[in-house]
């Protein structure tokens, strides 16, 4: 008899158990157990933007995810994926809280400008607000070692930028022009994230290359307040509607065998590393000369 009123016990507890489970699915995960923050980490030069656009769709579609923090730690990169993050960032409906770590410039703090709340720490480097594009002149290797290059091209510009020798000035008229066109996207997606707090008169003072602190960049409006990672998830569970401190969700990234026992990051491909055809504009942070 005592054995069978155990199970029945036992039973009744398992059925409520899975009961509670089927009521707070129903409700759609509103009961605050469950939602979370989730927090998308762009890290290092932007040279590629199909993983984290897949992340922010796997949170979009994630109804147990509130709010996101995009937890920034970047100089920059090209342009065309600094744009396409930002472009799916401006789609979602969930609050955006960015959190900068030691550096979120140029194209990294072109994405923090998506989120609804900006933070940084009092010394992360940001700003750099700006468009570069870098040759390599080795004309003068070539004509000490006595070699010749030679192109045959279909059209004036085809070969703009080569490293064999000098930009004339139409090809460098040409290439400012572009360059002034990408940096005014800049500004005007600037001027319109912060609005409420900046004209594009006072983006176009700020938007000079310099970098700024991250106390600077508060006393320019160009941050919300100063803080940390902690301080930018409670602020997104807040805006979440999130009751109490919400469970994080954060996908950690891969590292390889080698990384691990040595200690060090390994070299990028040969092919990022040296890219000779086309041009590359860069949303990036230059500090050396």
């Amino acid at each position: 008899m005592k054995k069978r009123r155990v199970f029945i016990i036992l039973g009744t507890i398992i059925g409520l158990f899975f009961l509670m489970l089927i009521l707070l699915r129903s409700m759609g995960g509103s009961a605050s157990m469950g939602q979370k923050v989730a927090v998308i980490d762009v890290t290092g030069i932007i040279s590629k933007s199909d993983a984290t656009i897949k992340l922010i769709h796997a949170y979009r579609d994630d109804p147990s995810v509130k709010a996101i923090v995009l937890r920034i730690d970047s100089p920059g990169g090209s342009v065309a994926p600094v744009q396409e993050i930002y472009t799916e960032l401006e789609k979602i409906e969930k609050p955006i809280v960015a959190s900068m770590a030691g550096s979120a410039a140029s194209g990294g703090y072109y994405i923090a400008c998506a989120a609804d709340t900006i933070l940084a720490n009092p010394g992360t480097l940001t700003g750099s607000i700006g468009v570069i594009m870098q040759f390599t002149r080795m004309k003068g290797l070539y004509d000490k070692v006595g070699l010749e290059h030679q192109v045959i091209k279909s059209g004036q510009f085809k070969d703009t930028g080569s490293p064999f020798r000098t930009l004339t000035e139409e090809e460098q008229a040409v290439l400012q022009a572009t360059v002034d066109d990408v940096y005014n996207q800049f500004v005007d997606t600037i001027a319109e994230a912060r609005s409420n707090l900046l004209t594009r008169t006072e983006v176009l003072e700020l938007a000079d290359g310099r970098i700024f602190s991250g106390r600077q960049a508060l006393d320019s409006k160009m941050i919300d307040q100063l803080g940390n990672l902690p301080d930018a998830i409670k602020i997104a569970g807040e805006l979440g509607g999130i009751e109490g401190s919400p469970k994080v969700l954060r996908r950690e990234k891969k590292t390889s065998l080698f990384e691990q026992l040595v200690g060090i990051k390994q070299m990028p491909p040969f092919d990022e590393m040296f890219s000779l055809p086309g041009v590359t504009f860069r949303y990036q942070m230059n500090l050396g000369d």
